[in-house]
């Protein structure tokens, strides 16, 4: 339960980056390069949500660290296309346009960070407090 109320608290930060994209500094840059940059922001959240909210998971193994990245990689997909579809009305091909590395389109990094970040986290955790 507490990896779900984790990722729902990491909503909010998302949703915060993705409105300073497009109110503060997309309109002064094309949308590819506020894409990269809300990109590489996201992933600076990520990280320091995580560091502030894995105390508080308690995780005992480098294997749930793993499971926590695998939940919150699913719930972030999930949320992204149904919440962006159905909600927000998107269309497929829209919501997809983000996938593509040929152009320039780097949430995939943003997907492997959210599966990396908890494990790299819990590891750099775990040195700390056996050093």
């Amino acid at each position: 339960m507490r990896p779900l109320l984790a990722w729902l608290g990491l909503v909010p930060l998302m949703i915060a980056n993705g409105i300073a994209r497009v109110s503060v500094y997309g309109p002064s840059m094309s949308d590819l390069t506020a894409h990269q940059v809300s990109s590489a922001t996201g992933i600076g959240l990520l990280v320091v949500y995580t560091w502030l909210v894995l105390p508080w998971l308690r995780l005992v193994s480098p294997r749930e660290a793993w499971t926590v990245g695998a939940l919150w990689f699913t719930l972030t997909v999930a949320f992204e296309f149904l919440f962006g579809h159905f909600v927000a009305g998107h269309p497929w091909r829209r919501l997809f346009q983000d996938y593509n590395l040929l152009e320039g389109r780097i949430w995939l990094l943003v997907l492997l960070a959210i599966i990396v970040v908890p494990r790299a986290i819990y590891q750099l955790r775990h040195r700390a407090a056996n050093t």
